[in-house]
């Protein structure tokens, strides 16, 4: 297999066609003619998701999935910035708490905040407070929008609104071995 299919880009054109062709001149053989209906409508950003175990790599990846797309804009949104502040009774059993539940996270946030980079703008991130478990509320990290989204976390894959904003599911798995398996799959 010749070098440049090994690409993140290349990659990333394969899985979504004409979309991720946005980002760079496309050529007349990859792209169709309806996806020049409307030159003036603006570029959507092609979202990619990342979802893993705890410790499993996630955050390799992303950081491998920047480097390689070096001369795009591209922004990281967290799953962890997302998790609910917990209540008093929460608190007083946080050893109990079971943060590796759907129901510890925000996911009504976390979709608003995706939609709207995918729509051009920008947002502001919550920033959860680990030691607290709450999130901090007079401080927030501003992110700007982009050509690349990356959602990183333990469950995003678990809502399928969630998974609908996605154009690439890219799924760590550390098994007891010592490589990490990397499952990528094209949204259809």
């Amino acid at each position: 297999m010749p070098e440049e299919t090994n690409s993140i880009d290349y990659i990333m054109e394969k899985a979504s066609g004409p979309h991720f062709s946005g980002l760079r001149s496309p050529t007349a053989a990859s792209v169709s003619s309806s996806a020049f209906a409307d030159a003036n409508a603006p570029r959507q950003p092609f979202v990619i998701g990342v979802s893993g175990g705890t410790a499993s790599g996630k955050t390799t990846v992303c950081d491998m999935i920047i480097q390689q797309l070096h001369d795009h804009r591209v922004v990281l949104v967290n799953q962890d910035s997302f998790y609910r502040g917990l209540n008093t009774e929460e608190l007083k059993r946080v050893h109990e708490y079971n943060f590796d539940h759907p129901d510890a996270f925000d996911t009504e946030q976390l979709l608003e905040c995706v939609e709207k980079l995918k729509s051009g703008q920008s947002v502001q991130v919550p920033i959860y407070d680990f030691k607290q478990h709450r999130r901090s509320s007079d401080s927030f990290r501003q992110v700007n929008a982009s050509d690349v989204i990356i959602l990183e976390g333990i469950l995003v894959f678990h809502d399928q609104r969630v998974r609908n904003l996605m154009n690439m599911k890219i799924f760590v798995d550390t098994g007891l071995t010592s490589f990490t398996k990397i499952l990528i799959v094209a949204a259809s």
